[in-house]
């Protein structure tokens, strides 16, 4: 009796801990993903500022992202387990507004390119609300999920540096419609893990979710400015 009432004990201590480290590493999460939005407003008022990508082509413009998002991603898995990582991380946010700020340029170019930079944003933090209400709620596991959103990333990217050559209208309003989809999917799919304990870091937590709201904001505000954007 004894025996079964220290294992029944036990068993609940370590399922408490387990629930006790899941919510730390969410909310750590949560706060450095809040955090990492200040070095991207930052890159980004430089870009926009100084103009320092406007003189780049589009292919050159896309090997840079490519090069830096890669090279930052790959730095931060090698740092995740100390304090270095958040710095890295950090780093790479302040790229990401650097890059970001090509379109921010041309949406404010617009008269109302204010107005459609904060209504993207809004429709970005209600997804994120939305898709972290849900993953709250959802009790399947939706481990499966990973593989058809990663072949769905990875379809977006190569049809998107095609699309640099081939410049069709019709593909890239495609791929902006898919993009929102596929990373607003995988907003609920990243989050849902760190609730499962299936991702234990929030370095590398932060660093799945920032991608997913930095795509959604670009690709709708993207959206916004092709058929919101008033030139006159």
């Amino acid at each position: 009796m004894n025996e079964s009432l220290h294992t029944v004990l036990g068993g609940n201590a370590s399922a408490g801990s387990m629930a006790t480290q899941r919510q730390r590493v969410l909310r750590n999460t949560y706060w450095l993903l809040a955090l990492s939005l200040v070095p991207t407003v930052l890159g980004a008022w430089v870009g926009v500022s100084t103009g320092i990508l406007s003189t780049m082509g589009n292919g050159m413009s896309a090997i840079l992202f490519l090069a830096g998002a890669f090279g930052f991603m790959f730095a931060i898995e090698k740092t995740k387990e100390s304090s270095t990582g958040v710095y890295v991380l950090l780093g790479f946010t302040f790229f990401m507004g650097l890059m970001l700020s090509r379109m921010l340029a041309v949406i404010l170019g617009y008269k109302n390119g204010s107005s459609l930079i904060m209504t993207a944003f809004g429709g970005t933090a209600g997804v994120f609300f939305a898709m972290a209400s849900l993953s709250s709620v959802i009790k399947r596991d939706l481990s499966g999920m990973g593989k058809f959103l990663m072949v769905g990333a990875v379809i977006l990217l190569v049809v998107g540096l095609v699309n640099i050559f081939v410049q069709s209208s019709a593909l890239m309003l495609t791929m902006l419609v898919l993009s929102i989809a596929v990373f607003s999917a995988f907003m609920l799919y990243d989050i849902k893990r760190i609730i499962d304990g299936g991702e234990t870091n929030y370095i590398s937590a932060t660093l799945a979710l920032y991608l997913d709201v930095y795509n959604v904001f670009q690709s709708l505000l993207a959206l916004l400015g092709i058929f919101g954007g008033d030139r006159d």
